[in-house]
């Protein structure tokens, strides 16, 4: 069973709700490390009636530091500390929903990048029509070169083959139109780069698409790809706070009717599915959570780590794309 360290100090809702979540995740079956500081988790675990194996780090890396910076000054920083479990192989993975320049930034001094791989990237994966759908960057590299979006639709294409279960997986180029040729100099020259691989690239794709079951992963720099992300999110909130209001004064009887309707579309649309993004091209598995994230999220971030280790994703990205 894969071990995940949990970074129970980072995220806007830390310690309770990450905390909660581990535990959540420990009794689901997942086998969680906690990493903090000790008397936080102490008073927190026994108010949940549990009991985790804890870690102690004595900082915290805030939104507002210098990610490379604070690594160096803060080895004992909880993302330091979890970090160096991977490396150690005393943990086989990583969970943060804190800084994520500081949780980029552990993963390159203290895990490095995997050889062959010029940027790492985060994989999101997104609920769509049919099978879901691998997006990235979604946010470590807003400026890349053609090279590096090749890189990540390989990258993309084996979390579509290890989580999605999608064979041969089309790859779709995210850009302004469909047409070949549109988009800046840096789609022009990836698109024909991914023309020339051996990926089921199936040219350019729009945003719109992301809502259809248009491809298995699509492509971008990581500027674009978060803006994607958040404002997906956005709009899933918008809609399920109009439905919200359409239904409160339906008579009992409907909304009897409706309600479980209704509570699929939210499950199968909610962001805290997967409750994070894959940090692809590291020398281990680490999921980046959402800042925000629940203890439901953070749940189900711990279940995605422990999928990532226990199918060695990060021995297949090294293997795939070795020099």
């Amino acid at each position: 069973m894969a071990r995940v360290a949990l970074d129970a100090m980072g995220g806007d809702r830390a310690p309770d709700e990450i905390i909660a979540g581990g535990v959540v995740a420990a009794r689901a079956g997942h086998d969680v490390i906690l990493v903090g500081e000790p008397s936080l988790m102490a008073d927190r675990l026994a108010a949940l009636g549990a009991k985790l194996p804890v870690v102690s780090a004595a900082h915290v890396i805030g939104m507002d530091e210098d990610p490379a910076r604070a690594i160096r000054e803060k080895p004992d920083s909880s993302i330091a500390v979890a970090a160096r479990l991977v490396k150690a192989g005393e943990a086989d993975a990583l969970v943060s929903a804190g800084s994520t320049g500081a949780t980029l930034a552990a993963a390159a001094v203290i895990l490095r990048r995997v050889p062959g791989v010029l940027r790492p990237a985060v994989a999101s994966i997104f609920p769509t029509p049919g099978s879901h759908t691998v997006v990235l960057d979604s946010g470590a590299n807003p400026e890349c070169k053609p090279e590096h979006l090749v890189q990540f639709a390989v990258m993309g294409s084996l979390v579509a083959e290890l989580y999605l279960g999608v064979r041969n997986p089309r790859v779709g180029l995210l850009n302004i139109g469909e047409e070949e040729g549109k988009g800046r100099d840096l789609e022009k020259a990836a698109f024909e780069l991914l023309r020339a691989t051996s990926l089921h690239f199936i040219g350019n794709v729009e945003g719109r698409d992301l809502a259809s079951d248009r491809a298995d992963v699509f492509v971008t720099d990581g500027f674009t790809g978060n803006v994607l992300l958040k404002t997906t999110e956005g709009a899933v909130q918008f809609i399920a706070e109009l439905i919200q209001v359409a239904v409160v004064n339906l008579p009992p009887q409907d909304l009897a009717v409706i309600s479980p309707v209704l509570a699929e579309v939210r499950r199968r649309v909610d962001h805290e599915e997967y409750g994070g993004g894959h940090l692809l091209g590291t020398n281990g598995v680490v999921v980046i959570a959402h800042g925000s994230s629940s203890r439901v999220a953070i749940a189900n971030a711990v279940a995605m780590a422990a999928t990532g280790a226990d199918r060695d994703l990060a021995g297949h990205v090294a293997r795939r794309l070795e020099p």
